[in-house]
């Protein structure tokens, strides 16, 4: 028997669970299949209730050395460019609770995390291990690399992503639907870009058949660019497929001035199809579990697919930590605190794709009919408070 934890995945979601683990004085390691430990050039947004959970975790100055604590989030007319104030953050969300509402490039987050997890235990991370095959045996659980390699474990986190290996062992290949959507990201130097979008707030655009929004990241020294567009003719579900200018400008053809000066300066614009799935009834079998994208993938449509992948890890090593010799027990804790606020997340944000960008909005005056009805402050403060209040730290295991 060993007492040793095995995470396979080094992305977010894996370090956090590693990093909570090696906090509670339990072994750990990261088995990662990429050569070298990297996350996509992309943005991150970390609302309050991640940041809880990794302020918890002793990461508050490392992150203050690569955020950005935006002022707020506007709304802007996809063609005129019309503005409305819709979201107070910086000191307003702190003061409202306790931590702030983040901006961050991903992989900055990701190397943050990464040297936590050195920092309490140097030799955790092991990168070209491609996970071939995971088995439970009764007092132990197994895992078998594409190099022939094996690991034994008294545990086994999958916290491989969307097209999780841990989870087609477990419970075989899934059937993701595709949503008629098709999202587009991209960074661009925030110095090349004119002083009025250069600002220290969330950009949504709102318009008909697509959505852009734009942040600053790293310091404001970039602009992280994301954006959706309703297309069925791109249906590969991966985030390093390289798209051209020219066709993302397509996508977005007769938009503001402002969202194409952006789009000419993205050096590669990246695209992939958007998926979803039905949600699992339970994420574990054995000694084996399932954290993040690797159980409830989630689109991005509520900013939170990162920070459910934070909260999962932290609840998953406290469930460890108090049942450690009783892996049904931990894992019944852990499905049971975690499912359901999952689940919530996955649906809300597939709602939000929907009214994110109806057809409706083309119309004269549709906008600001919208942003009336569903994007004001108080409205949205009420829709997000049992997302931000909710405290991962504090909840009884």
């Amino acid at each position: 028997m060993t007492d040793k934890i095995v995470i396979i995945g080094g992305g977010i979601g894996g370090l956090a669970a590693a990093l909570s683990l090696l906090k509670r004085g339990l072994d750990v390691e990261i088995h990662e299949q990429a050569p070298e430990l990297k996350e996509v050039g992309a943005g991150i947004q970390i609302s309050s209730n991640g940041t809880r959970v990794l302020y918890a975790l002793g990461l508050e100055n490392a992150l203050k050395r690569v955020q950005v604590l935006p002022s707020g989030r506007v709304i802007r007319h996809w063609s005129t460019g019309e503005t409305w104030n819709w979201f107070e953050l910086g000191a307003v969300t702190r003061e409202r609770y306790g931590t702030p509402h983040v901006m961050l490039h991903r992989g900055d987050l990701h190397g943050l995390l990464a040297d936590a997890v050195r920092a309490a235990k140097p030799d955790a991370i092991k990168l070209n291990r491609r996970c071939a095959a995971i088995e439970n045996s009764g007092d132990h659980a197994e895992v078998r690399f594409e190099d022939g390699a094996t690991v034994r474990a008294a545990y086994v986190i999958g916290a491989d992503g969307i097209h999780s290996k841990v989870r087609a062992g477990l419970f075989g290949a899934d059937k993701p639907e595709f949503t008629g959507a098709v999202a587009w990201r991209g960074l661009v130097p925030m110095d090349e870009l004119p002083p009025h979008i250069r600002q220290m707030q969330g950009v949504n655009w709102l318009g008909p058949h697509g959505h852009v929004l734009h942040y600053p990241v790293r310091r404001g020294e970039i602009m992280n660019f994301i954006s959706f567009v309703e297309r069925d003719d791109w249906q590969i579900e991966s985030w390093v497929t390289q798209g051209t200018r020219d066709e993302l400008a397509n996508d977005f053809r007769g938009w503001h001035a402002d969202v194409h000066e952006i789009i000419r300066r993205i050096e590669t614009p990246y695209k992939w199809a958007m998926m979803v799935r039905g949600p699992m009834p339970h994420w574990s079998k054995g000694r084996i579990t399932l954290l993040g994208d690797a159980c409830h993938p989630t689109l991005p449509f509520l900013g939170q697919g990162g920070v459910m992948a934070i909260e999962d890890g932290y609840i998953v090593a406290a469930c460890m930590a108090k049942y450690f010799d009783d892996p049904s027990t931990a894992f019944a804790r852990y499905e049971e605190i975690r499912r359901d606020r999952t689940a919530s997340v996955v649906r809300k944000a597939h709602e939000n794709r929907r009214s994110a960008f109806s057809p409706g909005l083309a119309k004269p005056g549709a906008v600001a009919a919208e942003v009336a009805r569903e994007w004001q402050q108080e409205r949205v403060r009420e829709r997000m408070e049992w997302l931000y209040a909710y405290d991962a730290t504090a909840v009884a295991i």
